[in-house]
């Protein structure tokens, strides 16, 4: 039987104590190491260059330069960039909104549970599930910059790829999405992949902001 080798992470804190705690909780499970840890954003870019780790669990307000920009220089120089979640005290900070827009893939908050922590840093690396989706909904609603008018994807899209977005930003999966349409899990994923081509994002998690930002969401 093959086993899966573990999930690598680098932690980015600028407190010892934090990045001491994550640690504690990750390395306790079986299929989670973590390799490295950075105290600032120049740092964190850095290890990840060194590592390239499959996660990074990163803090936002960082010395140097913060976990947006950080998050950006990453996911800018790698060709095959590690999944990103912003560790965050506040929700609703602008902060944490930035860091989603410039490329993280969700957030999580620091008063999180160690099984809540465990269980994030396994959908980010192992599935296509949205983190913590009605989260993100809240954040993108409260923060989105909203376009004066529609951006030229909306325009664009199909009407399957349409409902296939307002699935994503539901937070259900390709496969949970395949049996709402009644259609096969590949038609999904090509559609998902369509509808990231045309909103010119990364992934689902900048696919929901997209869509917020653009109004698509009231949109019928």
């Amino acid at each position: 039987m093959t086993t899966c080798p573990p999930v690598r992470i680098v932690l980015a804190d600028d407190e010892r104590m934090v990045r001491s705690a994550l640690r504690a909780i990750l390395s306790a499970e079986p299929d989670l190491e973590v390799v490295g840890e950075a105290a600032s954003g120049a740092e964190a870019v850095s290890v990840v260059r060194e590592l390239r780790p499959d996660v990074v669990l990163m803090d936002v307000r960082m010395p140097e330069i913060d976990g947006i920009r950080a998050t950006e220089q990453i996911l800018a120089t790698l060709d095959d960039p590690p999944r990103i979640v912003v560790v965050t005290t506040f929700e609703n900070d602008s902060y944490v909104y930035d860091a989603l827009r410039a490329g993280a893939a969700g957030f999580l908050l620091k008063r999180s549970d160690a099984d809540a922590l465990v269980q994030a840093v396994r959908l980010v690396s192992h599935t296509d599930t949205l983190l913590f989706p009605s989260a993100v909904r809240a954040l993108a609603a409260e923060h989105a910059r909203a376009y004066r008018t529609p951006p030229p994807w909306v325009a664009r899209l199909t009407g399957r790829e349409s409902d296939v977005l307002r699935l994503m930003a539901q937070g259900l999966t390709n496969a949970e999405i395949a049996r709402r349409m009644e259609v096969g899990p590949a038609t999904v994923k090509s559609h998902v992949a369509a509808v990231l081509a045309k909103t010119g994002t990364r992934d689902r998690t900048q696919a929901v902001i997209a869509a917020y930002e653009a109004r698509f969401m009231n949109a019928r």
